[in-house]
């Protein structure tokens, strides 16, 4: 029998969140948490393959718990509920890293075709490689392969999640406030002397000559992948 995908629900309504667990449980593991910091220990201890994230937690503001996930390296898909509407909330949302945002009140059906959708795209992805420069990025691995040589080269999980904020952004320039926030969700003990010391490792990996990038570029305000 093939394992369900547990999907952690982390809601500060009661009523809502017994009727979403009904409901994913047809299909689905689902896991509760009725806090942010409750929502924050059960991802980083366990295994999930989705998070169904409300924006309105009574502990802390959701956008900024999506933050603490990915910067904990958790890259599973987050949907995030909330009650906000309009355009820049969605984009608030996006930006803390969310996958996709649904607007309450909405259908169950609905936010259970986006979730599956969501597990489909992620399922893509993870089992996907990426051209960067002479060699393949292997997100779910953690990994580069020099096509030249095929040597294998381990990267950290920062320094994955640095190349895959980067490739996402197609050639643009991501700003460093935006990579310290993705990555490692606004720590106050993390400023951009952090970021530049992952950049420059990581350079050291996947540059010929560090000192003179070619592939992980300085752009005004952040960085930018060669394309």
């Amino acid at each position: 029998m093939v394992a369900k995908k547990r999907v952690l629900l982390v809601d500060d309504e009661p009523n809502l969140r017994a009727a979403l667990t009904e409901q994913l449980a047809e299909d689905f593991e689902p896991v509760e948490a009725s806090s942010a910091a409750e929502g924050l220990d059960l991802a980083t201890r366990e295994t999930f393959d989705a998070i169904l994230l409300d924006v309105g937690l009574p502990d802390m503001d959701g956008r900024t718990l999506c933050r603490k996930l990915r910067g904990a390296g958790i890259d599973c898909p987050v949907i995030m509920l909330t009650g906000d509407v309009g355009e820049q909330a969605t984009i608030a949302g996006l930006d803390a890293g969310a996958s996709d945002y649904i607007t309450k009140p909405f259908r169950l059906g609905e936010l259970m075709a986006r979730l599956r959708a969501q597990l489909r795209q992620h399922a893509a992805i993870s089992g996907a490689e990426f051209r960067i420069g002479p060699h393949l990025f292997q997100p779910a691995r953690r990994m580069i392969v020099d096509t030249r040589t095929g040597a294998p080269i381990r990267l950290t999980d920062k320094e994955a999640a640095i190349l895959r904020q980067l490739h996402r952004a197609a050639g643009a320039v991501v700003s460093r406030d935006s990579l310290l926030g993705a990555i490692w969700g606004y720590n106050a003990c993390v400023n951009t002397h952090t970021l530049e010391t992952h950049i420059y490792r990581l350079r050291q990996k996947i540059e010929e000559d560090a000192t003179k990038a070619t592939i992980l570029l300085t752009a005004p305000g952040g960085y930018r992948l060669a394309t």
